[in-house]
């Protein structure tokens, strides 16, 4: 069993895996049809990536395939069969606000799309393990009832509040406004897990808060916290979207993700979930990315804001990641969040 199979391997995450992967020595099978140019245009173009990926690594394949379509999905599966050690599932349509106006698409690549990978992982590779990289909008805009405080540059908690130390997996999926993209995901979460507790495949979700990395292909509707960083050297502007841009994030880099798989594949179970991100060691305002921005360029940003905020939007969010540390305590964080800015602004000089 030295097959993985990766979707959207030429995204952020999952070329961040198949680089992990393949130097691993294993065969990396990408599915990738660069659907992210269709959605976001020339900045969301990930042919360079792949480009790169098969330049770099012989036991890297890739399959321009769109996983919506069971029937080219079905022939990946019945190749490789029982040889498939993995599938790692980051493909996805990831924008709140291009789901809005596509409602019906945005459910065929992130819902219905996972329910194909299940029912193949089932049929063809029932030992093999799956990991689905789901999101912190399963919990719709529950986290803005928490009862923050506003300061200067953030929203923030009161040090003795439950959630302080970040949102667990217990809060509540319902009684709150999703986005769209946020319906989307919590199909896929779920059926994930109710895939992994009704017929026992090895299947866990990873809910994670911002991703981030120099291999982003970032635009406007996603990828807030490389876009931001382009956006700023490049054009020195930045327009900030409701809260007067004192919404937190937490931020995790690429590479401490694919860690959490890493771990979680030597000690796989069934059904289970992960709220996963930067935590309190990897958190920012958009103000004060800003400033961290302008701090490390001494560039003059226009900024402009516009008040109302995205529907489902988090005025708050930090993932608690102490379930996973518990389960998988060799698991550590290398990169806080102004880490991982200084090295998208050395990325956006070259």
């Amino acid at each position: 069993m030295s097959i993985i199979i990766i979707t959207g391997s030429c995204g952020l995450v999952g070329s961040e895996a198949t680089e992990f992967f393949s130097s691993k020595g294993f065969d990396v099978v990408g599915i990738d049809n660069n659907q992210r140019k269709k959605l976001f245009g020339k900045q969301g173009d990930t042919n360079w990536i792949k480009k790169n990926l098969k330049k770099r690594y012989k036991n890297y394949l890739h399959f321009d395939c769109d996983i919506r379509n069971r029937n080219s999905l079905e022939k990946i599966f019945k190749k490789y069969k029982k040889n498939i050690f993995s599938i790692i599932h980051c493909a996805a349509q990831p924008s709140h606000d291009w789901a809005y106006n596509n409602p019906r698409l945005d459910f065929e690549i992130n819902s219905l799309s996972t329910l194909n990978l299940l029912e193949l992982t089932k049929k063809y590779c029932p030992n093999s393990k799956f990991i689905f990289m789901s999101t912190n909008k399963v919990y719709g805009d529950s986290p803005n009832y928490l009862k923050s405080k506003e300061f200067k540059y953030r929203y923030d908690l009161n040090k003795n509040h439950m959630y302080y130390k970040g949102i667990n997996e217990n809060l509540s999926l319902d009684k709150s406004v999703h986005s769209l993209f946020g319906v989307s995901k919590t199909y896929a979460d779920l059926i994930v897990q109710e895939y992994g507790k009704n017929f026992g495949l090895k299947t866990v979700c990873f809910r994670a808060g911002c991703i981030t990395g120099p291999a982003h292909s970032s635009a406007k509707l996603h990828g807030f916290l490389s876009f931001l960083v382009k956006n700023i050297t490049i054009n020195k502007e930045y327009n900030i979207i409701g809260y007067s841009g004192k919404q937190v994030r937490d931020n995790i880099h690429s590479k401490d993700l694919i860690n959490c798989f890493w771990e979680y594949l030597k000690k796989p179970t069934s059904g289970e979930v992960y709220n996963i991100g930067g935590g309190r060691f990897s958190n920012c305002s958009i103000l004060e990315a800003i400033n961290i921005v302008r701090n490390l360029t001494d560039i003059n940003i226009k900024i402009t804001v516009m008040k109302k905020p995205r529907v489902g939007d988090h005025k708050w969010y930090i993932s608690n990641c102490s379930k996973f540390k518990k389960d998988f305590p060799k698991w550590k964080q290398f990169y806080n969040t102004k880490k991982i800015i200084e090295e998208l602004v050395d990325y956006s000089k070259n």
